[in-house]
């Protein structure tokens, strides 16, 4: 099985500027990605690519092992661009440029680095073992749900849970999951076949066993950088 690595990258972040390359416990944080990228095909056949508009990004990632002469288009490097799309561009360059076929892409997102190589093991064995399966990303439990605590506007003033039920506590109604944004893995059809979203009517998640958080503001950059430099999460250290 030929596997490409995708790594996403773009130099316009606004909520967190410079985000991918801010130094976190003395690395910048696309590394994290990269080192993961690296361990991951150091045990499976496939190549490891990068998507970025920036030039910044692109020596950063050269430093840490990731070259590539793909720059990402200018459409595909704005706010409203969509993720899936950025990776289907790249899928569709490596496989012109090297021709070689893909079976399936894994792209680790560069703002939630916080996965280890037994999460990738496990999640690839997942989807393996489901065949009609299109895609898998990895999962957190939620901490809010909608049948029990969470609610939204019904009739003018007045306010109802989100799914209508009666459960009376969060450990007894039906488990809801985050998007953590850590990773996703595509089957070949998924891309070829232009679905515009990442859920489907044969979706498949991987459930988190650790923390994981997406940087998403300047504090998270903060508290993942206490976090990691005070070895507060030991899986980081046996990733």
């Amino acid at each position: 099985m030929n596997i490409l690595v995708t790594i996403c990258a773009r130099g316009g972040s606004k909520g967190v500027p410079k985000k991918n390359i801010s130094t976190i416990n003395g690395k910048p944080l696309i590394a994290y990605s990269i080192e993961a990228g690296q361990r991951f095909l150091s045990r499976h056949s496939g190549t490891l690519a990068l998507s970025t508009d920036d030039d910044e990004i692109k020596a950063v990632a050269a430093a840490w092992g990731l070259t590539t002469s793909y720059v990402r288009p200018s459409a595909l490097a704005t706010d409203q661009a969509g993720k899936v799309g950025v990776i289907r561009h790249l899928w569709q360059h490596e496989e012109a440029t090297s021709s070689t076929p893909f079976d399936l892409v894994l792209d680790l997102d560069v703002s939630s680095p916080l996965r280890t190589q037994d999460d990738l093991e496990q999640a690839l064995a997942h989807l393996e073992s489901t065949p009609d399966a299109l895609n898998l990303f990895s999962v957190s439990p939620a901490r809010r749900n909608p049948y029990f605590n969470m609610v939204e506007p019904k009739n003018g003033e007045y306010i109802g849970l989100v799914k209508e039920a009666l459960y009376f506590s969060r450990q007894s109604a039906p488990p809801v999951y985050d998007i953590n944004g850590s990773f996703y893995f595509y089957r070949r059809n998924f891309l070829a076949d232009s679905y515009p979203s990442v859920i489907t009517e044969r979706t498949l998640v991987y459930v988190m066993p650790h923390l994981c958080f997406d940087v998403d503001e300047p504090l998270d950059l903060v508290f993942l950088d206490f976090l990691l430099s005070s070895k507060q999460l030991p899986f980081m250290e046996q990733r």
